[in-house]
């Protein structure tokens, strides 16, 4: 399983000098299992370099998994080119809703006055799915869903293959305000998903000073996020959903504190940066280093 980052940061877009390193794109991350089958994790401004890449690529099947329909997880799907094309398979899951269909809940920002093409008129063969609570398959990967605490309905991901899991919770909020060492497993939102897994990219969004002023916002202090991922024993950990207004040197720092955190200067903790890959092999797990 190969893993690639198209887009990394939360809230909103932030191209320019200050974020050059870690990339301005929002959330997209791209997944491929051995056989080729391309899944798609959210659908932030990273998609449409990605979307550019798969159309030159012929990708005829597609699977996107939205963690939830926050504009900075959506906006990019408008732009993805294999929609437009009529040969193609979009396969679109997102978390239920018991008031409105998910193509519903989608075809509100992709229709005027917010967009200029109905969700109707799209070309590609588009169908909408439900996230899977119980593991499915696609392709030669297995992947379920979680319900997680962030603002409205929102799921993260667990793909696995060949016994190793990557794990998916951009917008996740476990703590709350808490400390997470002494509670219950089973009462920390995420922890059941992220069990284990070989690689974890989890919300990262405030330094531990900021969170006290955004406490219940959705998102995590470092703190929580290192905190979270050595209750579920995860083996690599990788910040993401950078906040807009943290420069390069800033995302550095807090991977800095969140080594310290973790404790000895951890390298399996690192930040999420565009272009970044993991590889998730039989022998070990290959994350690429951020370009200096």
């Amino acid at each position: 399983m190969k893993v690639r980052v198209w887009g990394c940061r939360g809230s909103l877009a932030a191209p320019g000098a200050d974020t050059i390193r870690y990339g301005g794109n929002t959330s997209c991350v791209e997944v491929r299992g051995a056989d080729g089958e391309a899944i798609v994790l959210d659908a932030g401004t990273g998609m449409r370099p990605l979307g550019v890449a798969m159309a030159d690529e012929g990708v005829q099947r597609v699977h996107v998994l939205l963690t939830h329909l926050h504009l900075d997880h959506l906006q990019g799907l408008g732009f993805f080119r294999p929609l437009f094309r009529p040969d193609v398979d979009v396969h679109i899951w997102g978390p239920p809703s018991p008031v409105q269909p998910l193509a519903d809940r989608i075809a509100t920002y992709m229709s005027p006055p917010l967009f200029p093409v109905r969700l109707a008129d799209i070309p590609s063969r588009l169908t909408f799915h439900d996230a899977p609570e119980d593991a499915i398959t696609i392709g030669s990967l297995t992947v379920r869903a979680s319900l997680v605490t962030h603002q409205g309905p929102t799921v993260g991901y667990r793909i696995e293959e060949d016994g190793r899991a990557v794990v998916y919770l951009p917008d996740h909020e476990p703590g709350l305000g808490m400390d997470l060492t002494d509670l219950p497993s089973d009462w920390i939102s995420g922890h059941d998903l992220a069990h284990g897994a070989d690689v974890l990219l989890h919300d990262a969004q405030y330094g531990d000073e900021e969170y006290p002023r955004h406490v219940g916002w959705g998102h995590s202090a470092i703190g929580h996020v290192v905190a979270f991922a050595r209750k579920a024993e995860v083996d690599h950990l990788v910040l993401f959903h950078h906040d807009p207004y943290h420069t390069d040197g800033e995302l550095e720092a807090l991977v800095v504190d969140a080594r310290r955190i973790w404790g000895d200067g951890d390298q399996r903790v690192c930040s999420a940066w565009e272009g970044m890959t993991i590889d998730l092999g039989a022998r070990e797990v290959v994350l690429s280093p951020c370009p200096a």
